[in-house]
């Protein structure tokens, strides 16, 4: 073999050590890539599996809006009103989602996330500490970013009450819990009406139970407290063993007697079974 053959068959062999260096990586990061797909194929497939099985028939939406532009100053109660009754939830066995300061999407999205996971066994909660306004006949909750000018402006900025009673009715709740505490004096009214109505009777949909602060049209003064009197006494009422309209209904003898008859909230009732606000409690 001479010189030149030399170099060749060395130059052939590094060529074809190279392409062979080549190729085996292509494979390795093929290979790579594959495995990263099948990890995140396992992965989705284990949130599905996740989210299908983690059904809770106890569910509870927690919504306490306090820091609004229009207002003088936040409502401090219904954030710590929030969290309280959050905390004393999921002690009681409620699958708890709280929304803190909400937007309106914040308000719309935690909605539909209890849409999303009611069942027809399910006992499902509201809780809502902020302003809440009256428009028409229906009774709105207001998110801290509403912007409200006139009465139409309460419709298109605020979410239904009602309208959240109607889809916990129709996703077939067994039991619809709704506790509002926004019968406050609101910063929008003096710029459509010359004074107060408070809220307007909540409509009260078959088997469910509805705790307004005050009477329809009436609107109560927070008190100095870390809470509000309404969820104060509501959890100082909150026994495993009572069933929920005993509860609701010890709250409001509570609070009409601390105020001496100031402040009287209702009570609405189309329990067709007895609900418990534990599992411990049946």
């Amino acid at each position: 073999m001479n010189v030149r053959q030399l170099d060749l068959s060395r130059r052939t062999i590094a060529v074809a050590a190279a392409l062979i260096g080549t190729v085996s990586l292509a494979i390795g990061a093929h290979a790579a890539l594959n495995m990263r797909a099948i990890d995140a194929a396992k992965a989705v497939t284990t949130d599905q599996i996740t989210g299908s099985i983690g059904h809770a028939s106890r569910l509870a939406l927690v919504i306490g809006n306090g820091h609004y532009p229009d207002a003088s100053a936040p409502l401090t109660q219904s954030i710590n009103d929030a969290r309280a009754l959050s905390s004393a939830l999921r002690k009681n066995g409620f699958d708890v989602d709280m929304v803190e300061d909400a937007s309106k999407d914040d308000m719309v999205r935690a909605v539909n996330r209890l849409k999303s996971r009611i069942k027809h066994d399910t006992v499902v909660m509201l809780f809502f500490g902020g302003y809440g306004v009256q428009a028409g006949r229906e009774s709105y909750m207001l998110p801290v970013d509403a912007v409200i000018w006139k009465e139409s402006d309460v419709r298109r900025h605020g979410v239904s009450i009602d309208g959240v009673l109607e889809m916990m009715k129709e996703q077939g709740a067994k039991a619809k819990l709704v506790v509002v505490d926004a019968s406050r004096r609101n910063p929008y009214e003096r710029r459509f009406r010359s004074y107060s109505h408070g809220l307007a009777p909540i409509g009260t949909p078959d088997n469910a139970l509805i705790l307004s602060s005050a009477s329809p049209g009436k609107v109560a003064d927070d008190g100095k407290g870390e809470h509000s009197t309404l969820v104060s006494e509501f959890l100082n009422n909150l026994d495993a063993q009572a069933s929920a309209e005993s509860v609701f209904n010890k709250t409001r003898i509570a609070i009409s007697r601390a105020s001496e008859g100031d402040q009287v909230p209702t009570v609405s009732s189309s329990l067709l079974e007895d609900v418990r606000l534990s599992e411990a409690g049946g």
